[in-house]
C-alpha cells in the first residue's frame, strides 16, 4: 500500500505550502526586523490563548475548578485550577502542548474536507472570546483575584478582545481566498508554535528550575520533566502527521493501481 497526494487536495497543499513559506518568512524576518515581530506577535497570543484553552477543557472534563486564565505580554499564560486529582493532574498539564498541536490538524481537516473557512474562523472567534470573558475575566472575579495581578487580568482582556474582533471580522469581511488562507496560516502558526514551545521547554526542563507544564508533570508524576517533553513531542509528531495525511494524501491499494493500469 503506498500513498500520494488526492488530486483533489493540490490546491489545498499549495495553500498551506504558502503559509508555511509565509510563517518561516515572517518568524526569520521578525528576528532581524523588530517591526515585522508585530505582525507575528498576534499570531503568537492566538497559539498562547488556544494552548491554555487545552488546559481549561482538561480541567472542565477531569471535574476540576478553573480559577483563572492568563496570558502575558511575553506569550506566555497560565491556568490555575482546583480540585485536580493525579490523574486530573496528567490530563490537564498534558493538554496545552498536544491540545495545541490537535487544534492546528483539525484545521487542516477542516479545510481539506471543504468546510467554510469563514466558519472555522466564526469558531475560533468565539473560543477566544469565551475564554476570555469567562476564565479571563469572570472566573478570577468570582475567586477575588486569587492567582492574578490586575495588570496581568487587563493585558489578557484586551488581548484576548483584539483577537475575538479581529477573527471575527477577517471572517465576515475578507474574500474567501484570504479567509481560505487565514485558516490554513492559523493552523500552521498552531502547529509551528506548539514544536517550537516543545523545543524551548525541552531547554527549561532539562538545564533550569524554571516552572512548567513539565515540572508539574514532575512533580506529579516521579518522572523527570525531560521524559514528558519527549513524550508531548511524540504525541505532537503524530497528531501532525495524522492530519497532514488526512489533509494531503489519498490511499492507493493493491487493486486499484491494478485497474490504472
Amino acid at each position: 500500500m503506498r500513498y500520494s497526494i488526492a488530486d483533489d487536495a493540490r490546491p489545498q497543499v499549495k495553500l498551506l505550502i504558502v503559509a508555511t513559506i509565509a510563517s518561516f518568512v515572517l518568524w526569520l524576518m521578525s528576528m532581524y526586523l523588530p517591526l515585522v515581530g508585530y505582525v507575528v506577535y498576534p499570531l503568537q497570543l492566538f497559539a498562547t490563548f488556544i494552548h491554555e484553552g487545552g488546559h481549561v477543557l482538561a480541567a472542565i472534563l477531569t471535574g476540576s475548578s478553573v480559577q483563572s486564565l492568563t496570558v502575558s505580554p511575553d506569550t506566555s499564560g497560565e491556568v490555575y485550577s482546583m480540585g485536580s486529582g493525579w490523574c486530573s493532574q496528567l490530563f490537564i498539564s498534558s493538554a496545552g502542548y498536544v491540545g495545541t498541536t490537535a487544534f492546528g490538524a483539525a484545521m487542516l481537516v477542516w479545510i481539506r474536507y471543504g468546510f467554510s473557512s469563514r466558519r472555522a474562523l466564526y469558531i475560533s472567534s468565539a473560543i477566544i472570546g469565551v475564554l476570555t470573558v469567562f476564565f479571563g475575566i469572570l472566573a478570577p472575579v468570582w475567586n477575588f483575584f486569587a492567582n492574578v495581578t490586575i495588570g496581568s487580568l487587563a493585558f489578557t482582556v484586551f488581548s484576548g478582545i483584539v483577537l475575538t474582533v479581529g477573527l471575527f471580522a477577517v471572517a465576515r469581511f475578507a474574500s474567501l481566498k484570504w479567509t481560505n488562507f487565514a485558516v490554513a496560516f492559523l493552523a500552521v502558526q498552531c502547529l509551528l508554535n506548539a514544536m517550537f514551545s516543545l523545543m524551548q521547554l525541552f531547554v527549561i526542563a532539562g538545564f533550569t528550575n524554571m516552572h512548567s507544564d513539565a515540572a508539574n508533570m514532575a512533580a506529579a508524576t516521579g518522572l523527570p520533566g525531560i521524559i514528558w517533553v519527549f513524550i508531548w513531542m511524540g504525541l505532537s509528531i503524530l497528531l501532525i502527521s495524522v492530519g497532514l495525511r488526512l489533509y494531503a494524501v489519498s490511499r492507493i491499494t493493491k487493486t486499484e493501481s491494478v485497474f490504472e493500469d
